[in-house]
Order: structure tokens, then sequence, then C-alpha cells
């Protein structure tokens, strides 16, 4: 029997809308439709390469109540795949769920409507998905609330590093299940929307901070399994080969912490006793950073040029010049920003600028700032981008408020 061919795809996030513009015919902001066409991208491949199964690995949306239209946006494309006879199996992630139990997820829609060709997997378990070469074993292991944990009488007086560590107990004990369950003559691919050890982050890691349960790699990489599918962390890598274990990463970038990430999809072959895969990069819009030293007779001449020898266009970019004191006022942000008028969207113009005078950061300026204001320095100096400076300004202030006296 040949092996079945599965599309793997994760973190569609639909709803960011950060760096975007608003479009006046759609009503949708430009950064929706951007991440709407990279998932275009992936059916389109789905449907041309004819595969048995399309895999999301969870986080359909940005938030957990998806407005109507992106519900709609949403539901199209996998209506495109199931009516042309390609199931498509939807893991919820942690973006899905909502906060109380008894609400229904961002894709249980799907489930209520009985939706031909569609699975939705909300609760750990093992599906057989019919596919046009045979039977495929999933086994589920959607996003694991440790809120499930705190209400229980049992773990009401455990620190949250005890019930972190029952969590992650939890979650083995589910994976063994799940693997017991396979039926070793039909080829098995865990899905799973969670962090692992080992794995490299991209900049979703600071918005993480205290609510992931790293899980260790032997937990998810279970003989029992071919494949091992994952979605939540955001860069696309593989984690081991045995079972091949991969991350997709998400369909689209966020943010300038993932400027240099290719984005896209997995094509993987599974048969029982192995996998191989393919990973399938979408044009993606490009998120740039351009760096001008502009310290000479003409230094606006300077910055200008830089940008006419950099392909900005419909690119979301940020420009950080470096120049003195002297220079600064002779770059004109209006005249700046005109030649940047082709990019996609300008996140930001930052001009960093020496000074002659008592730098800030030498040991008596530092003595005289709080360290709120010594952290808001170093975060600036180094260049993060706005909304990571944000978050971890916050927990920077909560570490100054917890620190003794």
């Amino acid at each position: 029997m040949p092996p079945v061919r599965i599309l793997h795809l994760a973190d569609i996030h639909l709803g960011t809308e950060l760096y975007g513009r608003l479009n006046p015919a759609t009503g949708l902001s430009t950064r929706v439709a951007d991440f709407l066409a990279s998932f275009d991208q992936a059916i389109e491949a789905a449907l041309a390469r004819r595969v048995d199964l399309v895999l999301f690995c969870g986080d359909a949306y940005r938030t957990r109540d998806p407005n109507p239209t992106y519900q709609r946006e949403f539901a199209t494309r996998v209506h495109r795949l199931a009516s042309a006879g390609v199931p498509v199996f939807l893991l919820v992630g942690n973006h899905d769920l909502p906060l109380a139990s008894g609400r229904a997820s961002s894709v249980d829609i799907f489930t209520a409507l009985d939706v031909p060709n569609v699975y939705v997997a909300r609760r750990p378990g093992i599906q057989v998905v019919k596919t046009a070469h045979g039977p495929l074993q999933v086994g589920a292991l959607p996003w694991v609330l440790r809120s499930a944990l705190l209400v229980k009488e049992e773990y009401k007086n455990k620190t949250l590093e005890e019930i972190n560590q029952a969590t992650a107990d939890k979650i083995e004990h589910i994976v063994r299940d799940l693997a017991e369950q396979v039926d070793p003559a039909v080829p098995a691919v865990l899905a799973a929307h969670c962090s692992v050890m080992g794995a490299v982050y991209g900049s979703e890691q600071s918005v993480m901070l205290g609510q992931d349960i790293p899980l260790q790699k032997s937990v998810i990489a279970n003989p029992a399994f071919d494949y091992v599918a994952l979605g939540h962390v955001h860069k696309h890598q593989v984690l081991g080969t045995r079972p091949l274990t991969v991350y997709a990463g998400s369909i689209d970038r966020l943010d300038f912490g993932e400027e240099k990430e290719l984005k896209g999809y997995v094509v993987a072959e599974v048969e029982r006793g192995g996998a191989e895969y393919a990973f399938c990069p979408v044009d993606a819009r490009p998120f740039l950073t351009l760096e001008v030293t502009a310290q000479g007779e003409d230094p606006l001449a300077e910055v200008l040029e830089a940008i006419a020898g950099t392909d900005i266009k419909e690119a979301i970019l940020r420009l950080r010049v470096r120049t003195t004191e002297e220079k600064e006022a002779l770059i004109l942000e209006s005249e700046v920003r005109r030649a940047l008028r082709e990019a996609h969207y300008v996140a930001s113009v930052v001009k960093a600028v020496e000074r002659r005078s008592r730098s800030r950061w030498s040991g008596h300026a530092l003595q005289e700032m709080t360290p709120a204001e010594a952290l808001a320095e170093y975060l600036h100096h180094k260049g993060f981008p706005p909304e990571r400076t944000k978050v971890l300004q916050e927990y920077g202030e909560a570490v100054i408020k917890e620190r003794p006296v």
C-alpha cells in the first residue's frame, strides 16, 4: 500500500492585524489578507498534490472569540478542501480554547454541523480517518489546560511548580494511553499542540513565559507513532527522526521576531514504520529591518541612498539610523518617510544618536536611574520592537516588585 500523504500546517492566527492597514474594499486589515493568502497557498498545494489529509495542529484564530468575518473566511477554506474529498483534521490549540470549560471552542461549529470530511479534536483520543490510500490513525493531543488541575481540591495548596509537574505527568499519561490504542497494522500520526524541550522559539516566547509547560522529547516521540505533527511553536523545525517529529511553524510572520524565518507548511508521506517530509515555504509578506549609518557631511543623502538601494516594496519595515548629535537635525523624518512610501507599512523610524556629552550608559547615569528606567533604556538601546518591549517591561516590573529589600 502506498504511503498516506499529509499536508501538515499550524498557527494561522487569523485576525492578526499588527502592522496592517484597513482595506476599504473588504473592510479587513491587510494583515488578515496576508494570512489568508498564505493559507490559500497551502490549500492550493493540498488540492494540486492530491494529499490524503490536511492536518491542522491548532490556533486557527488570534483570539478565542473570533468575529464572524474571520470565521467565515476560515470555514470557506475548510469547506473547499472537504468538498473536494480531502479530509481535514482540526486540532484545538490554546488560542482556540474558551476560558470556561462549558463554552465551545472556536472550531466546534464543524462538529455541531457534522460537516462531512472534517474532524475536530478538542479532547485527547484516537480517530481513524478514511483516506484515498487507506485508513490513518490520528492520535490527538490538543492544548491541555493547567487550570483543569487548579480547580481540583487535591491541588488547592500546591505550588505552581508542583501543578506544572502534575500537568506534565498528566500529559505523559495521555500520550502513553494514546500509544496503547494504536493498531500496529495501520499507519499512525500523533498531532499535538504543545511546547517540547529543545525547540527553538521565535518571537512568541515572550508571550509564553509562565504559560507553557515544556514536555520532554521522549514523551512526544513515542515509537507507536510513525509521524509526530506539532503546532504552537512558530519556527519550523525538526526535533527528531525516530519517529519523525516536526513543528510546521506558523503560516505567516507575526512580527519582527520572525523576520528571518521561512513560513510555510509540511508535506509528509507516512507509512507503517516511518515517514518522509518536505518543508514548503509560502510567499509571505517580508519583514525588513534596514540599518543605516549616517554620519557624513550630508546624512540625509546617506539615508535616502540606503533606502533607494534596498528592495522595500510591499515590505513591513523598520528603519534604524545611527548618527551623531550634530547630524541628527539634518535627517528630516518627513523626507525619510517619503522615501519609504513603497513599503507596505513603516513600523518605526528610529535614530540612534551618539552623544558627545556623558552617555546615559555611564556608571554615574545608571546609578541615577530606577530599575524600571534602566530596563527601558536597555530595551531601547538594543532595538527591541515595541510589542516585545511592552511584554518584557511588564515582566521586568513584576520581577522588580517581587525583589526583596
